[in-house]
């Protein structure tokens, strides 16, 4: 249930599978917009120190780096069970009694889920009608909307899967390793 970060489960079945290499390489894509996000972070900081000359829109562009990241590793870590899970009432209780309560958690990440994702299919659809840009760059607002609703849709469809598909009872071993 609190296992580290480095232990996952990783499933057996073809949907399982096929789900856990789209969630992994869309969390790799997240990690190098993370990097790339660095890089030009970095960059603009030493061209403002020491040229005067930050690179224009900075601030925007990592906006939208961000909430690309971000939507990129939801998936991933739903698949891997690494979401943050409370357990301290329920550390030494029996398999059964933690699966049930993370089946519990799981439908309610699963509403949150469709409830994020349903609103921000209306939130694209509003930001695309008002035309509303960014200041400097005016890269229309709405453009990473489309992304961020697939992204919220695997998530959907990981979380559905992980209720259908609880982890194995490992007892106190670590779970799978990747």
């Amino acid at each position: 249930m609190s296992e580290g970060l480095e232990q996952s489960y990783r499933p057996t079945d073809k949907v399982g599978r096929v789900l856990f290499a789209l969630t992994k390489a869309l969390a790799l894509f997240g990690g190098a917009v993370v990097g790339l996000m660095a890089i030009m972070t970095t960059t603009s900081i030493f061209g403002r120190a020491f040229l005067s000359s930050p690179i224009a829109g900075d601030i925007e562009l990592i906006e939208i780096g961000t909430s690309t990241a971000v939507f990129a590793f939801l998936p991933y870590c739903q698949m891997v069970r690494g979401n943050i899970i409370v357990d301290f009432f329920l550390a030494s209780a029996p398999y059964r009694v933690k699966s049930f309560f993370d089946f519990i958690g799981g439908l309610m990440f699963l509403g949150i889920g469709c409830l994020l994702t349903w609103r921000m299919i209306f939130g694209g659809i509003d930001l695309y009608n008002y035309g509303e840009t960014t200041g400097v760059l005016a890269i229309p607002r709405w453009i990473s909307f489309p992304y961020g609703v697939l992204c919220l849709t695997l998530l959907v469809v990981v979380v559905a899967y992980t209720l259908l598909h609880p982890a194995p009872d490992t007892g106190d071993e670590p779970m799978i390793q990747e």
